[in-house]
């Protein structure tokens, strides 16, 4: 560990020999690598930006309409793709349109410096995951979307792929969000997680009635297709050719404009048309204690072919609160792959992995930050008026 890195964590000096295990970094630990100069950018990075578990990135100045989706690869710059692949610029000191079913490169504002001691992974925000822009995170050099080598020393760029609404975004937008973490990657362990299970209560009923977290290769999540206490709507199919959504409008939209509400099924479950976009609920209530963070897997072709979730970071106390909360159901963004398939009701449809924090933030998910999905039931974006 560098003299830098020990004066980050000097709790970690004591014991040199822990990169065995995995660890997020929490917000403090955030704060003091923005502070050290590892994580830069031309516009001061705001305390709103940080996440208990993650940093939220900004879009930069103009936007890059390009013929298709790359990686860089270990010879090339982002950049440089770029050039190749450009169609037009986009000026986003304004405002601007991304129209749906094009790609764009975006630079962002944020950039890296990294100790060979961190790497990073990112995700999209919530919001974006709910309305069906696609994002990826790319980095010079890269061989891999949303992940970030130990030791980059560089810009960030995002994909983005509007793929049911197209979106009026601006300078400083937030579509993604970073992940640091401290040591190697190590293999997940369903003994660790049952154990966790057993002491926090992990999974709770509708009904807020604990029960034993299914575990394998992860903490299993079903889907709800019955209508949770008895609600009769138990998704909702985003309606084609939909009018633009400005990003930065909260609370404003009229959700029969864009949405199609889905009765419970009578009988044989809900066939997924590969051309649509639904919202769905999972049938638990999951919980991440406040000393861990966690990833829903995306895409999980053991269970079936189709994605469940584009927005995978799950923050320290979703569902947990003060230890006062009995779980929250998660939102699943679905989308099926090239062929239609039959989802049942209280089907396996995707995992939770849990990562253990480097220290538990100051701040959890909820009210107190600003989260707008903590005791949320089946619910769209924050554009969109609740109901």
């Amino acid at each position: 560990m560098n003299s830098h890195m020990a004066s980050l964590f000097p709790e970690l000096k004591r014991d040199l020999g822990a990169f065995q295990n995995q660890g997020v970094l929490p917000a403090e630990k955030i704060k003091e690598l923005i502070k050290s100069g590892y994580l830069t950018a031309p516009q001061r990075l705001s305390d709103e930006q940080i996440q208990p578990a993650s940093v939220d990135l900004r879009l930069g100045a103009v936007a890059y309409r390009v013929r298709a989706s790359f990686l860089p690869g270990r010879y090339s710059t982002v950049k440089r793709k770029i050039d190749i692949l450009k169609m037009h610029e986009i000026d986003l000191s304004g405002s601007a349109v991304l129209e749906k079913g094009c790609v764009y490169i975006i630079p962002l504002m944020e950039t890296l410096r990294l100790p060979p001691e961190i790497s990073a992974k990112a995700n999209p925000k919530s919001t974006t995951g709910r309305l069906d822009i696609f994002t990826r995170l790319i980095s010079d050099y890269g061989t891999e979307f949303e992940r970030v080598q130990a030791g980059y020393k560089g810009e960030l760029y995002v994909e983005v792929v509007p793929r049911t609404f197209s979106v009026l975004v601006r300078e400083g937008t937030k579509l993604n969000q970073l992940r640091f973490i401290l040591g190697l990657d190590s293999p997940h362990s369903d003994q660790k997680l049952d154990k966790l299970d057993r002491e926090e209560t992990l999974v709770y009923l509708p009904n807020d009635e604990p029960i034993e977290a299914t575990i394998s290769e992860g903490l299993r999540i079903s889907i709800d297709l019955t209508g949770i206490s008895g609600g009769k709507v138990i998704g909702y199919r985003a309606k084609h050719h939909a009018p633009l959504i400005d990003l930065s409008k909260i609370n404003h939209y009229d959700s029969s404009d864009f949405w199609e509400a889905i009765p419970a099924p009578k009988s044989e479950g809900l066939l997924l048309n590969p051309d649509d976009f639904y919202i769905l609920l999972s049938k638990e209530k999951v919980r991440i204690p406040p000393a861990y963070a966690a990833e829903m897997v995306a895409y999980d072709p053991s269970v079936g072919e189709f994605r469940i979730h584009y927005a995978g970071f799950f923050d320290p106390g979703f569902g947990y609160g003060n230890n006062d909360i009995k779980g929250t159901h998660a939102v699943l963004e679905v989308r099926s792959h090239e062929v239609p398939f039959l989802l049942e009701d209280g089907q396996m449809v995707g995992r939770l992995i849990y990562e253990p924090l480097l220290g538990r933030p100051e701040l959890t998910y909820g009210v107190a930050i600003g989260s707008s999905y903590q005791s949320q039931g089946l619910s769209l974006s924050k554009q969109f008026k609740r109901f």
